[in-house]
């Protein structure tokens, strides 16, 4: 109701589902810096940030203050007639009462789109928003349909970006960040620099093979720009800036976050170091709060901060710690309140249950995430089979390569993680899904859509998988079901398109008996 653009009422008595942008126009960004400044406060360093937080606010009075502005660019659901085109849709958008993106053009080839694309790349700061490309999309909205999507994108659209905006500054330091499976990444400390609306002073360098291939000293000028105008990336070195006395990076044989004597390795094959010691504080910090996650074992409560401070005291070391930590251990802690102990130890006890899928990917073992968790406990069906792979047992499994099956069996090979997944499985129950010989799914393909009554869109891919199914991110002319319910959104009107048929969770529980 804050947001000027959204029209409170549409123009005519129909229900629709649309999807868009807020903005904040540039001529807005000026005057609430210049507000913020006329209060002494921090200015914002830019409109993208600004946008994200003023929509999070609880505050509608502070919301209208700050001018923001829409675009809508689709129409996911509506109780008329969708328009066959992405060309009359926006029309069909813009007669409700929405405001669309008036700059929008019909190419009828590949030489269009470059010539549109070109043209904005020159108009685009005189417009009062922030542009950073095109978009390219298909018109008809039935070959939008076919072509489906991605698990995070949509095969029939595509941004075409400008060129990124490029600056120079000067690396003052060239650190390692520690992963929670002990790979190390290097990341060069910048003098801080503002490129793309925000100020820069930290970038990785991914890798030592990135480091030899750009020659990137300390002390060197660089020139670094912003991915997609998000994630900050060196381009090249200025070698004639160069400081005479500049020596290339070495990665060092040690580094102190490593635990043990600090010693690190570099993965064989690989461009990647790890720490040979396995169990650091900085290592174990991220594995546990992993482990607590909402795809692994879903701990509430037991976010970054809390297994920081359980680390510290020593209350636990381990994944099975978890679940031996006491109401006394807690109660002496500060912050710490009756509460506050019992929702965390209720959590714990409710992570006890966990599948085998989240069991493994709870793990961090290398190279193993959720999808190729969910593929070994559909292959293994027991902890116990699983911890037993042979890695040409693991390469049989479609998607399990010989990489993942030696780092698998590695894992295994290591007498602590051995013992650590013994003493974790006398701590929980791992939920058996039997899979069905010949299950009521066998050759079909269902997509899962909105917030369902009773069961989570995990459990319910479970169920389908148990009976012999597949679950998809997308909707095809090969979806056999889409399982909808509140808030279903785009996928569900594809599947109308298409003319897939389209389930509630009611029917779905039918189907099963």
């Amino acid at each position: 109701k804050t947001i000027e653009s959204v029209p409170l009422r549409l123009k005519k008595p129909v229900s629709v589902i649309v999807e868009g942008e807020v903005y904040m126009p540039k001529s807005q960004f000026v005057r609430v810096n210049k507000e913020q400044k006329r209060k002494g406060e921090k200015e914002f360093a830019n409109a993208r940030n600004i946008v994200a937080g003023t929509i999070r606010q609880l505050d509608s009075s502070i919301v209208a203050s700050r001018g923001l502005s829409t675009f809508i660019y689709d129409l996911s659901l509506s109780g008329e007639k969708i328009p066959p085109t992405q060309d009359a849709e926006l029309d069909y958008l813009k007669s409700l009462g929405f405001k669309v993106n008036s700059h929008h053009h019909i190419a009828k080839n590949i030489d269009e789109v470059i010539k549109f694309w070109q043209k904005w790349e020159k108009a685009k700061d005189k417009e009062d928003y922030l542009i950073d490309g095109v978009v390219v999309k298909l018109n008809d909205r039935r070959a939008q349909g076919i072509l489906g999507y991605t698990g995070k994108a949509p095969r029939w659209a595509i941004a075409f970006k400008f060129e990124a905006e490029q600056v120079t500054t000067v690396v003052e330091e060239i650190t390692l960040q520690i992963g929670r499976t002990g790979v190390l990444t290097p990341v060069a400390n910048l003098r801080p620099v503002k490129v793309a609306g925000t100020t820069v002073a930290r970038v990785t360098l991914h890798n030592e093979d990135e480091i030899k291939r750009l020659d990137v000293r300390v002390g060197d000028t660089v020139v670094i720009q912003k991915a997609g105008d998000v994630i900050p990336d060196v381009v090249k070195v200025v070698a004639e800036l160069r400081p005479k006395n500049s020596k290339p990076y070495k990665f060092p044989t040690h580094f102190p976050l490593c635990g043990g004597d600090g010693r690190i390795e570099r993965i064989e094959g690989q461009a990647a170091y790890r720490c040979v010691a396995k169990n650091s504080f900085a290592q174990q910090r991220r594995k546990l709060s992993h482990f607590a996650s909402k795809h692994c074992f879903d701990i509430d409560g037991m976010g970054q901060k809390i297994v920081d401070q359980l680390l510290e005291t020593g209350i636990i070391s381990d994944f099975a710690d978890i679940f031996k930590i006491k109401y006394s251990d807690l109660e002496a802690l500060p912050r710490w309140q009756e509460k506050s102990i019992n929702n965390l130890l209720e959590s714990i006890e409710k992570a006890r249950r966990v599948t085998l899928a989240r069991f493994i990917a709870g793990l961090s073992i290398p190279q193993v995430g959720e999808e190729t968790a969910r593929d070994l406990a559909l292959n293994f069906k027991t902890a116990e089979r699983f911890s037993g792979a042979s890695e040409e047992d693991l390469t049989k499994i479609e998607g399990v390569g010989p990489i993942v099956a030696e780092a698998v069996v590695n894992w295994f090979k290591d007498k602590e993680n051995k013992k650590l997944y013994d003493r974790l499985l006398k701590e929980v129950q791992i939920e058996k899904i039997k899979v069905e010989a010949g299950g009521k799914f066998v050759g079909k393909t269902f997509v899962l859509t909105g917030t369902l009554p009773t069961l989570s869109r995990d459990e319910a891919g479970d169920i389908v998988r148990a009976h012999g199914g597949k679950v998809s991110t997308s909707v095809s002319k090969n979806t056999s079901y889409v399982l909808a319910g509140e808030n279903a959104g785009e996928k569900l009107e594809k599947a109308q398109d298409l003319g897939v048929k389209i389930i509630n969770e009611s029917d779905f529980i039918k189907l099963l008996k």
